[in-house]
């Protein structure tokens, strides 16, 4: 019993290795200048090891972009319209300097080569901001007609737009300021006067 628990906690130590150096291999070279003789290296495996776990490197990258939301959890909690002020900052603050998301963020260029259109980001994001929307349509929070699917679908491509603008000009150092401009100019079109005057932006409400 013994043995097979620390074969286990070896498995899954590799496993997260494997993980951590795929998102850093794709974070600076990208889906398609990433190879998994690269990515084994870099974590201090055997390919034979790389293979146990993984098919391939389009594996490794369909588990980075599907983590992308669970890495992302606002420290203070919240529901509809602030809850998703929230996840946008939180998103914006941590990519800075978090390995997976910075591979999220890359691999947003080529997605279109490992996932479904289906399964790509933009969906599964879209996905969770719609959610909240629909909770913030009903505590009264959007202006009356907004539609939420419409709206969440303009907050994911905006986000993903300043996010490769930003990584283009500024390596994303300034990215939370620009999705803090995208909600400054969304808000008083969206949101009733009584919601936006609740509303909280700034760091202060994303870092612990």
């Amino acid at each position: 019993m013994a043995q097979r628990v620390v074969k286990q906690e070896r498995a899954e130590r590799t496993r997260a290795a494997l993980i951590r150096a795929a998102a850093e291999v794709f974070g600076e070279l990208g889906f398609q200048g990433a190879s998994v003789v690269k990515i084994a290296d870099r974590a201090g495996v055997t390919l034979g090891a790389m293979y146990f776990h993984f098919r391939n490197k389009d594996d490794l990258a369909r588990e980075i972009v599907s983590a992308q939301p669970e890495l992302v959890v606002p420290p203070q909690p919240s529901q509809g319209l602030q809850r998703v002020v929230d996840v946008t900052l939180t998103w914006a603050y941590q990519l800075r300097d978090d390995p997976m998301l910075r591979a999220g963020a890359r691999l947003v260029w080529e997605q279109d080569q490992f996932l479904p259109p289906e399964e790509n980001s933009h969906q599964q994001w879209t996905r969770i901001i719609v959610d909240e929307l629909r909770t913030a349509k009903s505590r009264r929070e959007l202006r009356a007609g907004t539609d939420a699917d419409a709206l969440a679908r303009v907050l994911v491509n905006s986000c993903t737009g300043a996010q490769m603008h930003s990584a283009i000009e500024t390596g994303h150092r300034d990215l939370p300021q620009r999705i803090e401009e995208i909600w400054r100019c969304l808000l008083p079109g969206i949101a009733t006067p009584s919601a936006t005057k609740r509303i909280e932006l700034g760091e202060a409400r994303v870092k612990v």
